[in-house]
C-alpha cells in the first residue's frame, strides 16, 4: 500500500514539481507524505522531505509563505552585506554578530517583492539596503529564501499557473499509460481473434478435445470471427452444451462441449491467444487508460445523479484491503490496479471542488475571464471549506471501511 501510493504521490507532485521549476517558480519543499518530518535534505532551493504520515503529499510554492511574515516595521534587524553591499542574509532574532559585514538599525520600511529595497534607521538617520533576489531570511536559526514577485506562483501569467497546477493530474494519467503499456509489453496483449490459447488440463475444453491454436468458425452454426463472441456465448450458457466448428491443420472439426458454472455463468476453462507487439502495446495504453478514466466517470455521474451512494464508497482502509487483495493475484494485476489507482487520483483531483487542483483552475479560469484575481482572503476561505468538506468525507468513507472490514461478513 506504501509502495503504491507512494509512486502515485511522487508523479502526482512531480508534474506539478517540474511545471512550477520551468515557470520559474521557487518551490521551496517538495514532500512525500503528511504530518511530523522525519528526514529532509535541501538541494539548491528545494528541500525534500519525507513526512510521517502516508496520506499525500504537497509543493509548497513560493508566495504563501507564513514564516516571510515575521518583518514588522520597528522591530531590531541585521544586514549581513554581502558583493557591492546587497543584503544577502536578514537576520530577525538572531544573537548579535560582530562581523563588519554586518549592519544593524531599525525597520522602517522594506519591499522584498518588487523593488528588493529594505529601508532601516540608524543613528538616527535612514538608510536604504539593496537585497539580493536571492537572499536569505534567518529566524532563530531557520533560513528561508526570499521570493521576488516574479519566483512566486501568483507573480506567473494564468496560462504558466494552469499548467504548474493540471500537471500533477495530468502525470497520473501518463504514469496510468506507461504502466499499462509497460504491462502490455512484458505480459502480452490478449489477441480478439477467435483460436484458442491455453486449454487447462481436465477443464471441459479439454475432455472435449479442444487443443491450443483451433480457430473457433461457429458456435451452434452462428458464426464467429472475434473472441469476445466467443466468450460472451460460453459464458451465458452455463450447463447447456454448445456444438464448435474449429479449423485445425486446415480440416474443419465439429466439438460438443458443455460449460460448467462458475460464480453464475458458463466457462470451458481455455483462454484466448496472447500477443507481443511494441506498437499494439502502445495503442493497448492508450485505449486501456481511456477506458479506465470513462468507467470513473461513470461512476461519479451515478454518485451525483443517485445512482451510487456513500455507502458503496471506499476511502484509505478499503484501498487498502483491495491492494493486498490484487498484489496476491501476482505483479501484472497489481501493475494494472496501481494504474487504476492513477487514473482515479488525476480525475478526483480535476473535480472542480474547493482545495482540489480542479478547484483553483475554475479560479483560474474566472480570473481569465474578469482580468484580475479573485481576492486572495475570499479564495482561500473557499478552499478552507472545501478541504473540511473533504476531510468529513474521508471520516464517512473510512467509516464505511470500518463496518465493511469488521461488521460484516
Amino acid at each position: 500500500m506504501i509502495v503504491v501510493f507512494g509512486v502515485l504521490v511522487f508523479v502526482h507532485e512531480l508534474g506539478h514539481f517540474l511545471l512550477a521549476r520551468r515557470a520559474g517558480i521557487l518551490c521551496r519543499e517538495f514532500a512525500l507524505g503528511m504530518g511530523p518530518r522525519i528526514f529532509s535534505v535541501k538541494r539548491g532551493e528545494t528541500e525534500y522531505t519525507l513526512r510521517l504520515l502516508p496520506i499525500g503529499g504537497l509543493v509548497r510554492m513560493a508566495g504563501e509563505d507564513p514564516e516571510m511574515d515575521v518583518l514588522k516595521p520597528h522591530m531590531e534587524v541585521g544586514l549581513e552585506l554581502g558583493e557591492h553591499d546587497r543584503v544577502k542574509r536578514i537576520l530577525v532574532n538572531e544573537p548579535r554578530s560582530t562581523s563588519s559585514r554586518v549592519v544593524y538599525g531599525t525597520l522602517i520600511s522594506f519591499d522584498l517583492e518588487k523593488q528588493l529595497t529594505i529601508l532601516l534607521e540608524q543613528e538616527g538617520e535612514s538608510r536604504t539596503y539593496h537585497v539580493d533576489p536571492q537572499a536569505m531570511l534567518v529566524n532563530n536559526g531557520q533560513e528561508a529564501q526570499i521570493a521576488p514577485l516574479n519566483r512566486q506562483f501568483r507573480g506567473k501569467t494564468v496560462s504558466q499557473r494552469f499548467w504548474a497546477i493540471f500537471a500533477g493530474p495530468a502525470a497520473n494519467f501518463l504514469l496510468a499509460f506507461v504502466l499499462l503499456t509497460g504491462a502490455a509489453m512484458a505480459y502480452g496483449i490478449p489477441s480478439n481473434e477467435p483460436i484458442i490459447g491455453e486449454v487447462v488440463a481436465g477443464g471441459p475444453a479439454a475432455q472435449a478435445g479442444l487443443r491450443t491454436g483451433d480457430r473457433v468458425l461457429s458456435i451452434n452454426g452462428s458464426p464467429v470471427s472475434t473472441w469476445e463472441q466467443v466468450a460472451v456465448t460460453i459464458n451465458q450458457s452455463p450447463g447447456k452444451q454448445l456444438n464448435l466448428v474449429v479449423s485445425r491443420n486446415g480440416e474443419e472439426l465439429k466439438i460438443p462441449v458443455t460449460p460448467v458454472t462458475e460464480d453464475n455463468v458458463g466457462k470451458i476453462k481455455m483462454t484466448q491467444v496472447i500477443e507481443y507487439s511494441f506498437v499494439e502495446s502502445i495503442k493497448y495504453g492508450g485505449m486501456a487508460t481511456y477506458d479506465f478514466t470513462m468507467m470513473i466517470l461513470t461512476g461519479l455521474g451515478k454518485l451525483v445523479t443517485g445512482g451510487v451512494g456513500l455507502n458503496e464508497l471506499s476511502g484509505p482502509a478499503g484501498i487498502l484491503q483491495m491492494t493486498g487483495h490484487f498484489a496476491t493475484k501476482g505483479f501484472e494485476v497489481l501493475i494494472r490496479w496501481t494504474a487504476v489507482l492513477s487514473v482515479n487520483l488525476g480525475l478526483f483531483n480535476l473535480l472542480p471542488l474547493p482545495a482540489l487542483d480542479g478547484g483553483r483552475l475554475v479560479f483560474l479560469g474566472i480570473e481569465a475571464l474578469r482580468g484580475r484575481p479573485v481576492d486572495p482572503n475570499k479564495e482561500g476561505l473557499v478552499h478552507f471549506v472545501g478541504f473540511a468538506f473533504l476531510m468529513l468525507l474521508i471520516v464517512v468513507v473510512t467509516w464505511n471501511d470500518i463496518q465493511r472490514l469488521f461488521f460484516q461478513n
